[in-house]
């Protein structure tokens, strides 16, 4: 009898995504915390839900999946300058939650670095219009020109069908 259960679940289970980019502006301080957000995320999330036969009230919960940051300027840049790097969510009338993470870069970790991520729900954030991703990074090396990143964030919704 499971199996006719997880099939009903996997039909109410999916992934949102979110692409966005950030600056990290060049020349920043060694070994010191600094801020960079992303431009504010619309969500779309009603629409989306329509889409996959569901609504805001139906959500069981949704959690950040995978968060991957790459490089797209300067060519030849990598993420050999960061020492670590947290990413928060933020939205109007939230508290901010921690998110994704690194810790202990190693200079060798490229152009490309996924993130570990939490096992939050975030539910709260997502039914909104629109959330941001906070960054703090500390850094272990001077970079001497700006580095522009692409942020893809792959959210998991698992939520009931309309009449199910």
């Amino acid at each position: 009898m499971t199996g006719g259960c997880d099939q009903v679940d996997k039909l109410t289970q999916f992934s949102l995504e979110y692409d966005e980019t950030i600056v990290i502006p060049s020349v920043i301080g060694l070994n010191l915390p600094f801020t960079v957000a992303t431009p504010s995320i619309k969500t779309n999330s009603t629409e989306i839900f329509e889409i996959n036969d569901t609504r805001k009230n139906l959500l069981e919960e949704i959690k950040l999946e995978r968060l991957t940051l790459n490089i797209i300027d300067p060519a030849d840049g990598d993420f050999s300058f960061l020492e670590s790097i947290e990413i928060y969510i933020t939205a109007e009338g939230l508290e901010e939650v921690l998110v994704a993470w690194k810790y202990e870069i190693d200079d060798s970790v490229g152009s490309s670095i996924s993130l570990e991520t939490s096992d939050d729900d975030l539910t709260s954030f997502i039914v909104l219009d629109e959330f941001t991703l906070k960054f703090t990074t500390v850094t272990d090396k001077l970079i001497l020109s700006d580095h522009t990143i692409e942020v893809q964030s792959s959210f998991f919704v698992d939520a009931r069908i309309l009449g199910i």
